[in-house]
């Protein structure tokens, strides 16, 4: 072939589609396969002044033959079997040093496993998270690599060609072996989850608790994004809540069922977190939330029982107290989320950069936010320390967890659910109190169970004065 392509797409969805337009754009020739094959050639038809940097093929053999060895292909395939199905189909086709990259959302457990297989039986394999959905696939997404590091340098000229940029610099970097890449991207997504959930939370305190209009809530938003907020999630809510219905003239979120899908990542981030005993509160009711919000019948029928809850605050709350507790609630959510990290990179030996994870998510990504910009510093400084701890962050959370408390405490008396902020705010108060309430619990244990306990005064562990009187 004259000219070899400098890469291989499998997968020409919505993502896929975007994704290797974008690395046509940024100048490096691609071939694509798509299992249905009118959809190869209507790609290249409709990619305009980009088709003559895509070579359509027809069979997987010829995708192989367009690229120029050692060749790297990315699957943009449904995580799951169909990814285990492609490796089983191209892996014949395809020399020892070449290299299968996996970007979809792909469970960390199962790249484990093809990253093992890969290094038993060939060709490489990587795992990448990519976030940013279909805008950051077609402009720059923020890029998690997990595999071998020659690996990862060997592909990064195209990855961070692709990335979005934060003033010049990539948001992309290797992550570690195997499926750290794939787990970071999980945590990104649980952390979006909290996110997503206490905006909404806010959301809901300002129309039911405020009685304020769609209008104003967006005004509100927009406000808040020019200041510590600022972040793609504030500037996308103050969007939705200023949108019209085109069918009804009525406000949009009006119009939209309350119920929330999910696709499962923060539900995986939840269980590995139960795992590696890395607490996660604030994503924990996040994800529960989303599982409620799909009982709708159920809801309704606990309404007709209990009645609606008197939401009106009357002026119990103003907005900058509303804003201080989304602060607060942010910061608490990301300081878990990054302990989670922290516990995951213990606990599997992978050395993962905290500083340039918070880096990587400056741009392009679904959670990107001015404050990780802050947090890449804390983390430079002292990647062990809890990120609530860190000065910057501190002097924040004195300032703004009195307006948390009293945001979750008028919810509490008026009704207005705040799951996410309530959960960061436990967490909180939990994590500043030198003496917790666990020696009961350690207690309760020895006297039904014998199990012992350690003491205060350093003495060798005993059992209290009422063994023999559990069950």
């Amino acid at each position: 072939m004259n000219n070899p392509a400098s890469i291989g797409l499998i997968g020409l969805g919505t993502m896929g589609t975007m994704l290797a337009l974008n690395i046509a754009e940024k100048g490096f020739h691609i071939a694509v396969w798509n299992r249905t094959t009118t959809v190869t050639h209507e790609f290249k038809a409709e990619a305009g002044e980009l088709a003559s940097m895509i070579t359509p093929t027809d069979t997987l053999a010829d995708l192989v033959a367009a690229i120029k060895p050692p060749r790297s292909i990315i699957l943009m395939v449904p995580a799951g079997p169909a990814v285990d199905d492609m490796i089983a189909a191209l892996r014949p086709l395809l020399a020892p040093d070449d290299l299968i990259i996996d970007a979809g959302n792909a469970l960390f457990h199962d790249t484990n496993r093809r990253s093992a297989e890969a290094e038993a039986h060939g060709p490489h394999f990587m795992g990448i998270g990519v976030s940013g959905g279909e805008e950051g696939a077609r402009h720059g997404p923020a890029i998690m690599g997990g595999g071998l590091r020659s690996d990862w340098d060997r592909v990064a000229p195209v990855l961070d060609a692709i990335a979005a940029k934060y003033k010049g610099t990539p948001c992309a970097n290797y992550m570690g072996p195997a499926g750290a890449g794939h787990f970071v991207k999980a945590v990104h997504n649980g952390i979006e989850y909290a996110d997503m959930q206490m905006i909404a939370e806010v959301y809901g305190v300002m129309r039911d608790g405020m009685n304020m209009p769609p209008a104003e809530i967006a005004a509100t938003f927009r406000a808040w994004n020019t200041g510590p907020l600022q972040s793609y999630l504030i500037e996308i809510s103050a969007e939705v809540a200023a949108a019209t219905d085109t069918h009804s003239g009525k406000p949009m979120l009006d119009m939209i069922l309350d119920r929330a899908g999910q696709k499962g990542t923060g539900r995986w981030t939840v269980i590995e977190a139960q795992h590696l005993a890395a607490p996660i509160p604030a994503i924990e009711a996040a994800v529960m939330a989303r599982n409620l919000s799909s009982r709708l019948d159920e809801r309704i029928a606990g309404e007709a029982v209990f009645g609606a809850a008197p939401h009106p605050l009357n002026g119990a709350l103003g907005l900058m107290r509303l804003e201080q507790a989304m602060i607060a609630g942010k910061i608490l959510c990301y300081a878990q989320g990054f302990a989670l990290i922290s516990a995951a990179s213990t606990a599997f030996n992978w050395p993962m950069p905290l500083p340039e994870i918070a880096r990587v998510w400056r741009e392009g990504c679904i959670i990107r936010s001015s404050m990780l910009n802050d947090m890449a510093t804390a983390l430079a400084e002292d990647p062990n320390r809890n990120l609530m701890l860190a000065p910057f962050f501190a002097d924040h959370l004195k300032s703004t967890h009195t307006a948390l408390r009293q945001t979750v405490a008028a919810g509490a008396l008026h009704g207005l659910p705040v799951p996410a902020l309530a959960s960061g705010l436990s967490w909180f108060d939990m994590m500043r109190t030198g003496r917790s309430t666990a020696n009961m619990i350690q207690a309760q244990r020895d006297f039904f169970g014998a199990h012992g306990f350690e003491r205060v005064d350093g003495l060798p562990d005993k059992h209290g004065p009422w063994v023999g009187h559990g069950v």
